[in-house]
Protein backbone atom coordinates (compact mmCIF):
# COMPACT_ATOMS: atom_id res chain seq x y z
CA UNK A 1 0.00 0.00 0.00
CA UNK A 2 1.44 3.43 -0.65
CA UNK A 3 1.82 6.52 1.72
CA UNK A 4 -1.15 8.32 -0.23
CA UNK A 5 -3.42 4.88 0.03
CA UNK A 6 -2.73 5.04 3.97
CA UNK A 7 -3.49 8.73 4.00
CA UNK A 8 -6.53 8.49 2.14
CA UNK A 9 -7.23 5.02 4.55
CA UNK A 10 -7.19 7.35 7.72
CA UNK A 11 -8.95 10.36 6.51
CA UNK A 12 -11.72 8.08 5.61
CA UNK A 13 -11.64 6.08 8.82
CA UNK A 14 -12.05 9.94 10.51
CA UNK A 15 -14.73 11.10 8.46
CA UNK A 16 -16.94 7.97 9.09
CA UNK A 17 -16.07 7.92 12.79
CA UNK A 18 -16.51 11.41 13.63
CA UNK A 19 -19.91 11.89 11.12
CA UNK A 20 -18.15 13.39 8.10
CA UNK A 21 -15.45 15.77 10.09
CA UNK A 22 -11.69 15.39 9.90
CA UNK A 23 -8.92 16.70 11.13
CA UNK A 24 -5.51 17.54 9.62
CA UNK A 25 -5.42 19.32 6.29
CA UNK A 26 -8.95 19.18 5.58
CA UNK A 27 -9.86 20.49 8.89
CA UNK A 28 -13.20 22.35 8.25
CA UNK A 29 -13.64 21.26 4.44
CA UNK A 30 -16.71 20.37 2.82
CA UNK A 31 -15.43 16.46 1.97
CA UNK A 32 -17.44 13.52 0.72
CA UNK A 33 -16.31 9.72 0.22
CA UNK A 34 -16.54 9.25 -3.58
CA UNK A 35 -17.21 5.63 -4.21
CA UNK A 36 -16.42 4.79 -7.85
CA UNK A 37 -15.51 1.29 -9.78
CA UNK A 38 -12.17 1.01 -11.65
CA UNK A 39 -12.86 1.43 -15.50
CA UNK A 40 -10.99 -1.37 -16.41
CA UNK A 41 -11.00 -3.53 -13.31
CA UNK A 42 -14.82 -2.83 -11.80
CA UNK A 43 -12.68 -2.67 -8.78
CA UNK A 44 -15.06 -0.93 -5.92
CA UNK A 45 -12.79 2.20 -4.33
CA UNK A 46 -13.54 4.96 -2.12
CA UNK A 47 -11.93 8.24 -2.25
CA UNK A 48 -11.89 11.40 0.14
CA UNK A 49 -13.18 14.60 -2.09
CA UNK A 50 -13.47 18.41 -1.42
CA UNK A 51 -16.92 19.37 -2.95
CA UNK A 52 -19.02 22.26 -3.28
CA UNK A 53 -22.56 22.21 -2.92
CA UNK A 54 -24.65 23.62 -6.02
CA UNK A 55 -28.05 23.30 -5.31
CA UNK A 56 -29.07 19.92 -4.48
CA UNK A 57 -25.99 18.58 -6.21
CA UNK A 58 -22.41 18.54 -5.19
CA UNK A 59 -19.08 19.44 -7.28
CA UNK A 60 -15.89 18.11 -7.22
CA UNK A 61 -12.44 19.10 -8.48
CA UNK A 62 -9.78 16.60 -10.44
CA UNK A 63 -7.16 18.88 -9.50
CA UNK A 64 -4.93 15.93 -8.28
CA UNK A 65 -2.50 18.55 -6.49
CA UNK A 66 -1.78 20.07 -10.21
CA UNK A 67 -0.49 16.93 -12.08
CA UNK A 68 -0.08 16.63 -15.42
CA UNK A 69 -2.40 13.88 -15.47
CA UNK A 70 -5.83 13.17 -14.32
CA UNK A 71 -6.86 11.54 -11.38
CA UNK A 72 -8.13 7.74 -11.54
CA UNK A 73 -11.41 8.35 -10.11
CA UNK A 74 -12.24 11.01 -12.46
CA UNK A 75 -11.32 8.34 -15.23
CA UNK A 76 -13.48 5.67 -13.31
CA UNK A 77 -16.26 8.14 -13.04
CA UNK A 78 -16.35 8.61 -16.61
CA UNK A 79 -16.76 5.20 -17.33
CA UNK A 80 -19.00 4.70 -14.63
CA UNK A 81 -21.03 8.20 -13.63
CA UNK A 82 -23.77 6.10 -11.57
CA UNK A 83 -22.51 5.44 -8.03
CA UNK A 84 -22.62 6.94 -4.41
CA UNK A 85 -21.55 9.02 -2.16
CA UNK A 86 -20.81 9.25 1.65
CA UNK A 87 -21.74 12.93 3.24
CA UNK A 88 -21.95 12.99 6.76
CA UNK A 89 -23.40 9.99 8.21
CA UNK A 90 -25.54 9.58 5.17
CA UNK A 91 -25.23 7.88 1.90
CA UNK A 92 -26.29 9.61 -1.34
CA UNK A 93 -26.93 7.77 -4.67
CA UNK A 94 -26.08 10.15 -7.45
CA UNK A 95 -25.15 10.25 -11.19
CA UNK A 96 -21.82 12.14 -12.42
CA UNK A 97 -21.97 14.23 -15.31
CA UNK A 98 -18.57 16.67 -16.44
CA UNK A 99 -19.45 20.50 -16.42
CA UNK A 100 -18.57 22.26 -19.25
CA UNK A 101 -18.32 26.15 -20.82
CA UNK A 102 -19.98 28.70 -18.50
CA UNK A 103 -21.60 26.04 -16.48
CA UNK A 104 -18.06 24.58 -15.61
CA UNK A 105 -16.29 28.31 -15.15
CA UNK A 106 -18.87 29.46 -12.50
CA UNK A 107 -18.61 26.47 -10.21
CA UNK A 108 -14.36 26.37 -11.06
CA UNK A 109 -14.23 30.11 -10.35
CA UNK A 110 -16.52 30.05 -7.34
CA UNK A 111 -14.61 26.85 -5.72
CA UNK A 112 -11.18 28.87 -6.19
CA UNK A 113 -12.85 31.69 -3.99
CA UNK A 114 -13.62 29.41 -1.07
CA UNK A 115 -10.44 27.40 -1.53
CA UNK A 116 -7.37 29.62 -2.78
CA UNK A 117 -5.33 26.61 -2.76
CA UNK A 118 -6.94 24.83 -5.90
CA UNK A 119 -5.65 28.16 -7.97
CA UNK A 120 -2.05 26.89 -7.17
CA UNK A 121 -3.09 23.30 -8.73
CA UNK A 122 -4.40 24.88 -11.80
CA UNK A 123 -1.08 27.22 -12.29
CA UNK A 124 0.78 23.92 -11.70
CA UNK A 125 -0.62 22.17 -14.78
CA UNK A 126 0.92 24.62 -16.78
CA UNK A 127 -1.70 24.74 -18.98
CA UNK A 128 -1.26 20.66 -20.24
CA UNK A 129 -4.57 19.85 -18.90
CA UNK A 130 -7.72 21.56 -17.51
CA UNK A 131 -9.11 20.43 -14.45
CA UNK A 132 -12.20 18.82 -14.80
CA UNK A 133 -15.73 19.45 -12.73
CA UNK A 134 -17.81 16.67 -12.02
CA UNK A 135 -20.98 17.41 -10.94
CA UNK A 136 -22.56 14.66 -8.94
CA UNK A 137 -26.29 14.77 -8.99
CA UNK A 138 -28.98 13.04 -6.62
CA UNK A 139 -30.43 10.07 -8.58
CA UNK A 140 -34.23 10.52 -8.96
CA UNK A 141 -35.98 7.91 -6.48
CA UNK A 142 -39.35 6.58 -8.02
CA UNK A 143 -42.12 8.16 -7.41
CA UNK A 144 -44.62 5.31 -5.71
Amino acid sequence: MSSSDDFNTQIIEEFRANAGRVSGPFEGATLLLLHHRGARTGTARVYPVVYQRVGDAMAIFAAKGGAPHHPHWYLNLKANPQTQVEVGTEKIDVVARELVGDERREVWERQKELTPGVADCEEKTKGLRQIPVMLLEPKKRPQL
